[in-house]
């Protein structure tokens, strides 16, 4: 396939990025950042999850949040949801998409959510029947796709199992996540290959952790088999609570500067983007995991 002149790009800092912060992010940051990724033009935001605050305390404002975003036309706002009852709570701050996920790990997934890769599947089943009859949006979040932090190497064949198992229950797409950031471009095409064994290209989006700095190749590389949608937290927030030292997903401005420099269209104002990060980091204490924003920052102040 050739590569695509346009990439659609999800900002999960304000759920992802956001969720292993151990000290409170008010409710009116995390609505003051979803208004600032939207005006630089984001189309597609991951907002907050349904979990229990016991597991994610981070995430107990999620319906304040939600209640709070003020909408914009031609924006999809998705959540996370574990189970029926994260769903139902989720479902009256009607949200456009809900996110259920699968590890393609089965010790990962023991760890994570303490059951088989096919429990987990029974267990979302209800909840995207629940969803598409309520005519809400379903994307599935494929976790370890390329490697696990308990059982090192996943192998191809274990993502196209849990896309197949996916595709059973009804889930409309998916994103093949290199959660610990191990991947390599011909190992993460490998595990795009096998989702694209049970999904088309536009229902297949990249998801990439930056831990040893592989995320923009492997972008590239999954841009060469012509995907076009993918994951980033502005900032370069995030990492994960049960895989120690993963940093978070490519940060948006760093992969909104790649994708302009090679004249794919995003639809992004890299500027007002920038804006939105350094108002996250400030926030936080911290400048922002991004050299693009860094970069941008300080020639600002120049």
């Amino acid at each position: 396939m050739s590569i695509p002149s346009r990439v659609q790009i999800i900002d999960v800092g304000p759920r992802d990025g956001l969720q292993n912060e151990k000290s409170p992010v008010p409710a009116e940051v995390k609505i003051g950042l979803v208004q600032r990724l939207q005006e630089a033009g984001l189309h597609e935001i991951e907002v907050t999850s349904f979990v229990s605050p016991k597991w994610v305390p981070q995430m107990a404002d999620n319906a304040e949040v939600m209640a709070g975003i003020e909408r914009k036309a031609g924006v999809r706002y998705s959540v996370l949801t574990p189970n029926l009852q994260g769903y139902e709570a989720a479902v009256k701050t009607r949200p456009d998409e809900i996110v259920v996920f699968g590890s393609a790990s089965e010790a990962f997934s023991r760890k994570n959510i303490n059951c088989s890769i096919a429990e987990s599947i029974e267990r979302f089943a209800p909840v995207v029947e629940a969803a598409l009859a309520a005519g809400i949006r379903v994307r599935g979040a494929m976790s370890c796709t390329v490697g696990c932090p308990y059982e090192g190497e996943v192998a191809p064949q274990q993502v196209a199992y849990l896309a197949g198992l996916m595709k059973g229950i009804g889930v409309q797409r998916v994103d093949v996540a290199d959660t610990i950031g191990v991947g390599t471009p011909r190992t993460v095409q490998r595990a795009i290959e096998a989702a694209l064994q049970h999904y088309g290209i536009d229902a297949v989006s990249g998801h990439f952790h930056d831990t040893y700095g592989q995320a923009l190749s492997n972008t590239l590389a999954a841009l060469e088999l012509g995907v076009w949608n993918y994951q980033a937290s502005v900032a370069g927030l995030g990492g994960c609570p049960y895989a120690k030292g993963a940093t978070g997903n490519v940060a948006t401005e760093d992969l909104v500067f790649m994708l302009r420099g090679m004249g794919i269209e995003t639809g992004i104002d890299l500027d007002k983007l920038v804006d939105a990060g350094a108002y996250i980091s400030d926030f936080l204490g911290r400048k922002p995991n991004s050299r693009t924003a860094v970069a941008l920052l300080n020639k600002r102040a120049v």
